[in-house]
């Protein structure tokens, strides 16, 4: 059986234990390792009052990531519409494939913004305050694990990001491409803005292997507005763009559909940690991440889904 050893970090006792791990030289410590019980907190209690307000990491590393991710997305279109759409003597063809390209570029911006920009579930910093610690009027025998680093009170699976600086609820992992940690609140965006640049890198490669082929059968200099050294370079770095980007972003999506399904994030797969929450069907774990009721509102980056308002977390005593 896992020991929950690893989280004995900073602890408050209720009341009635201050004696009795006073009378016992290792007290706190054999504390730890008694059964687990847990205090029901409403969420309003753990949401840091930044949430209304715009979210942004100051993070060298992953503002440049981001801005690179913009770059390459805005290469990809300039490439579609200028080298292979707009000289295509089919207007039929450069209108739906423009329309279908556009659309699915402007979608994975919106959720790359929302996902960057959106707070992933910050615990408040600084909350772990003796005053604020007996407002929860612990009962003896019970204690609440404090964040050394953010001097935080640390819910149950809520872990410290060294990027963010701060407890994230239901983290995952940090990603610099996105420049936040992909937690609790924005773990939707994140899922979408890899589907989505996985669509358009998928579109991308079938036009590129389209525009080959006519120009194959075509004059080259006919086929497109640039010389033909200069259009086969432009090519040929799309798709190797859009071939890297989607087996990137096609593993990072399947990766997080089966993390919303197990309800396990990949800190927790990563550090094996014991299950101390209730088990869900997997339509049920869909739901809290994108919903409470499927729609195309699922597929919506401007939708913000609806974790539930009467929702608890517990704090590991």
């Amino acid at each position: 059986m896992k020991s929950p050893v690893h989280r004995c970090r900073d602890v408050e006792h209720g009341r009635g234990q201050a004696g009795s791990g006073a009378g016992s030289g290792g007290g706190g410590g054999s504390n730890c390792l008694q059964p687990e019980q847990r205090i029901p907190v409403s969420k309003d209690v753990i949401t840091s009052s930044s949430s209304s307000a715009l979210w942004f990491i100051r993070d060298t590393c992953g503002i440049v990531c981001a801005i690179i991710t913009w770059l390459l997305v805005f290469y990809a279109e300039f490439v579609v519409l200028f080298v292979m759409l707009v000289p295509s003597k089919n207007l039929t063809y450069s209108i739906v494939n423009g329309t279908l390209f556009n659309t699915l570029a402007f979608l994975a911006l919106a959720s790359h913004l929302r996902a960057m920009c959106t707070d992933p579930g910050a615990v408040p910093k600084g909350n772990a305050t003796k005053e604020y610690i007996e407002s929860l009027q612990l009962k003896p025998g019970q204690v609440v694990y404090k964040c050394p680093k953010c001097c935080s009170i640390k819910p149950d699976r809520a872990h410290h990001c060294s990027v963010c600086k701060r407890c994230i609820r239901k983290m995952d992992h940090h990603c610099p491409w996105v420049n936040n940690c992909v937690g609790e609140n924005n773990q939707k965006y994140f899922v979408l803005f890899t589907m989505y640049i996985a669509l358009i890198s998928l579109h991308s490669l079938a036009m590129v292997v389209f525009h080959f082929l006519y120009c194959f059968e075509d004059d080259w200099t006919k086929c497109s507005s640039f010389s033909p050294p200069a259009t086969v370079i432009l090519l040929i770095l799309l798709c190797f763009e859009g071939l890297l980007f989607l087996i990137f972003t096609s593993v990072m999506f399947g990766t997080q559909v089966h993390s919303i399904c197990t309800d396990e994030t990949g800190i927790e797969q990563l550090k094996k940690e014991e299950r101390r929450w209730a088990k869900k069907t997997k339509w049920m774990n869909m739901r809290a991440v994108f919903g409470h009721h499927f729609s195309l509102l699922w597929l919506s980056p401007f939708s913000t889904p609806d974790h539930g308002k009467a929702e608890t977390y517990q704090y590991v005593v």
